[in-house]
């Protein structure tokens, strides 16, 4: 039975894009089938706590990130009983492993990353943790044998990275690891951003999944449009990114209404983001009573994060001790 792993880091308050396009489809898979395929069965999804380290130095702001992703998964249906969850600081051997990846890694395949790139651009200090991401997130991967990453489309190039240092490794060393292969949903595989980029935390550009209505509302309906009218016809509706997003949210045939009256003309986009708003609270309205539920039972969640780190340790301690004994290490 394949195994399947994902993994979302703590450095912000989980939006919209980190839902559709890892949280949804890592728990459609483990309920044992989703719109790419019957996997599931065999799922490992993690707080990867130690990529926070390349933006945050708060220590006291990693551990409410870490907390609230944590209630934000369970909360969306994550289910301790099918999946394995942890906190990826619980497993030291991660650690050890990338050590072991990074002095295979040639300094060309990391200097081809395209978001080390993107977030130096954005302004983002250019350090070590940041560049070495990728053997750091191989090391994930691989200390589990996985043989499914379920990812956007910008996580692409981090998984044939991740394959290429596998790859690298077996060669050098013999049989160590499972060869991961990526599993891209086409339909939410990247969730346009309040400014019409890819949403991301460090762009500032998202809407969360949890939070306070009047905030997020604000949001919403300060999505900039161009300046047509409302008896205007707009050929390119389908292009519109309030439209975008109500398609995530909204069944289709009511989609697909708001998106023939903005074609059409006579909807005015006050009235197209309202709708937009309405169906993402709703939406999201089961999930924030059950979170609600989650807060309130700190143990629980406790239990069920060291039950995940033991379950998990057991695979990464083997996985760990076969590298070891190939690349002639006690």
């Amino acid at each position: 039975m394949p195994r399947v792993l994902t993994g979302i880091t703590p450095s912000g308050t989980l939006h919209i894009g980190n839902y559709f396009g890892a949280m949804r489809p890592a728990i459609e898979l483990q309920a044992g089938g989703d719109e790419c395929g019957s996997l599931g069965g065999d799922a490992f999804y993690f707080i990867a706590d130690y990529h926070s380290m390349t933006v945050i130095t708060d220590p006291a702001e990693r551990r409410a990130y870490t907390r609230g992703i944590a209630l934000d998964w369970l909360a969306c249906g994550l289910d301790p009983a099918k999946a394995v969850f942890w906190r990826q600081s619980d497993i030291p051997e991660v650690c050890e492993l990338t050590w072991m990846l990074g002095s295979l890694t040639p300094m060309g395949l990391l200097e081809r990353a395209h978001s080390y790139k993107d977030k130096t651009a954005k302004g983002l200090d250019a350090n070590f943790g940041l560049f070495a991401y990728p053997v750091l997130m191989a090391a994930d991967i691989l200390l589990f044998d996985t043989n499914v990453v379920p990812v956007g489309k910008d996580q692409k190039q981090h998984l044939e990275m991740t394959r290429d240092i596998a790859i690298k490794f077996n060669l050098t060393y013999g049989e160590t690891f499972v060869i991961p292969e990526e599993r891209i949903s086409e339909s939410v595989a990247v969730i346009p951003g309040l400014d019409g980029q890819k949403m991301s935390k460090s762009y500032g550009n998202t809407i969360e999944i949890f939070g306070e209505e009047k905030a997020l509302r604000k949001k919403i309906m300060g999505i900039v449009m161009d300046s047509r009218t409302p008896q205007e016809p707009k050929p390119d509706a389908d292009r519109n990114l309030a439209v975008q997003l109500l398609k995530l949210f909204a069944p289709a045939d009511v989609a697909a209404d708001y998106e023939n009256r903005l074609r059409a003309g006579g909807l005015g986009y006050g009235d197209l983001k309202k709708g937009l708003f309405e169906h993402y609270w709703n939406y999201f309205a089961p999930y924030r009573a059950k979170r609600a539920e989650l807060a309130a039972n700190p143990d629980y969640v406790d239990q069920v994060l060291r039950d995940g780190a033991a379950r998990a340790r057991a695979v990464a301690e083997k996985t760990l001790a076969r590298a070891r004994k190939n690349c002639g290490l006690r």
